[in-house]
């Protein structure tokens, strides 16, 4: 099993893809939005849905026999110890609003190990990706986290639910402490970018709950292979399907205390 050789398939396979969803987004139409679930915050597009077949079709010729689970409804067991985590476009919102930050996010777990992962931020154009035992990348370019040791050097970024808003007024809790001890918080709308900037440095902390598999997979693995560190809010590893996650360079304990504090 190469596990670069696989890393570097699917950063060819998310630029092709990234190139239609960038394609489709000159002129897309909306009306050919969905919901998805009770509510109207949720949404889906064709643009989603045409990216997922796509990049499923793909990954089973790069790792034939592997499970998908995807979150535009791909869900198959598969015959070997691999599965594909996929999000074909996080930042629907963003993307049926023109708002230019979105991206496709894969990542592959070996049990529930994450392996290897590509986050490709599309309308820049750069590929984030690593595997096992590798460093992280930007367009093949080594990249780390931040070196910032204090909160009060920190940029942040975080984002807000679709549901469970039963937590919100301890989440806007945090939200007031984080921006009176740091450089700001930014709501960027893709959670797959937020884990590949915390990566690369851009910035050093990102927080989130609500989250699911296909939205941090990826991500984390490229924060961890640059050095950095991601737990659940309890400062456990149960980020992955748990709904929660903290992810940071060595800020990530002064994080994570306010985050209980309030949680």
């Amino acid at each position: 099993m190469n596990l670069q050789e696989i890393e570097n398939n699917v950063v060819d396979l998310c630029r092709e893809v990234g190139y239609f969803i960038q394609t489709e987004s000159k002129n897309f139409d909306k009306n050919r939005i969905e919901l998805k679930g009770d509510g109207f915050t949720n949404l889906v597009s064709y643009v989603d849905k045409e990216s997922e077949k796509k990049i499923v079709a793909a990954l089973n010729k790069i790792l034939p026999g592997s499970g998908i689970l995807g979150e535009e409804g791909s869900s198959v067991d598969g015959t070997n110890d691999y599965r594909w985590i996929i999000d074909p476009l996080d930042g629907t919102t963003n993307f049926t609003h023109g708002l230019p930050i979105f991206s496709i996010s894969i990542g592959l777990l070996n049990h529930n190990e994450i392996v290897a992962g590509v986050v490709h931020d599309i309308t820049r154009g750069d590929a984030y990706h690593t595997s096992k035992g590798n460093p992280s990348y930007c367009n093949n370019q080594e990249i780390h986290v931040s070196k910032a040791r204090n909160l009060n050097e920190s940029l942040l970024a975080t984002g807000f639910p679709y549901y469970h808003f039963d937590k919100r007024d301890a989440y806007l809790e945090i939200i007031k402490l984080f921006l009176e001890k740091t450089h700001g918080i930014r709501r960027l709308g893709s959670a797959a970018i937020d884990l590949a900037y915390v990566a690369c440095g851009r910035m050093e902390g990102f927080f989130e709950y609500n989250l699911n598999a296909w939205d941090v997979a990826a991500g984390a693995l490229l924060v961890q292979q640059a050095g950095g560190k991601v737990t659940d809010f309890n400062g456990g590893g149960n980020f992955l399907f748990g709904g929660e996650l903290c992810a940071a360079c060595d800020v990530h304990k002064e994080m994570l205390d306010i985050i209980k504090e309030k949680w």
